[in-house]
């Protein structure tokens, strides 16, 4: 299994990006945060300092499993500025994975591209950011290739979906109920 990697601009949705980090690395997987800026530490939308794994500028991808956006204001519109991060979003559109949350699906791969004709979702209001994509009002929308969530309260299912397109629906159900998180059924992100 490759690096997956969740980034991080000032701004950004602390709960989105700090609950996936968090279970993927209890799924085993091995995810990286990366911070666009200069420094290895970003500030969140509620004013929580977060230590990067990783500097953009300094990191190579290849092959990476997973790039991964979470929202927050204006860590999202942050995200969709910087030009090397878009570049490298629709060159994994084309055979890998991708997910994002919140106000970044709408934001961020929206304007890409990326969601053209594609189930996806996003905060309520974002939509307009994604208007050849095929919205769906759900917590996460979760295709082959591309999960999407709605907002922070969606961030554990969120995360869990990425999950099971990894390693199986067997391990997301496990690690979900390691984290006394119900119901205990087939697709319980949903």
């Amino acid at each position: 299994m490759n690096t997956s990697y969740l980034f991080l601009a000032a701004g950004f949705e602390e709960i989105e990006a700090l609950t996936v980090v968090d279970v993927l690395r209890r799924a085993g997987m091995d995810i990286k945060t990366v911070s666009i800026t200069d420094s290895h530490t970003v500030i969140g939308a509620h004013g929580i300092p977060v230590k990067a794994d990783l500097l953009y500028d300094k990191t190579d991808f290849i092959t990476p499993e997973w790039l991964i956006i979470p929202g927050g204001m204006p860590g999202a519109e942050n995200l969709s500025k910087f030009a090397p991060l878009n570049t490298l979003l629709i060159n994994q559109a084309v055979s890998g994975k991708i997910a994002a949350i919140c106000a970044s699906p709408g934001v961020v791969l929206g304007p890409l591209g990326i969601l053209d004709g594609k189930e996806a979702t996003c905060y309520p209001g974002f939509e307009k950011g994604m208007p050849a994509a095929i919205h769906r009002d759900s917590p996460v929308v979760a295709l082959d290739r591309l999960v999407t969530a709605n907002g922070p309260s969606a961030a554990l299912r969120f995360a869990l979906a990425i999950v099971a397109n990894s390693m199986g629906e067997s391990v997301a159900q496990e690690v979900g109920a390691g984290m006394l998180f119900y119901p205990k059924r087939v697709n319980f992100y949903f």
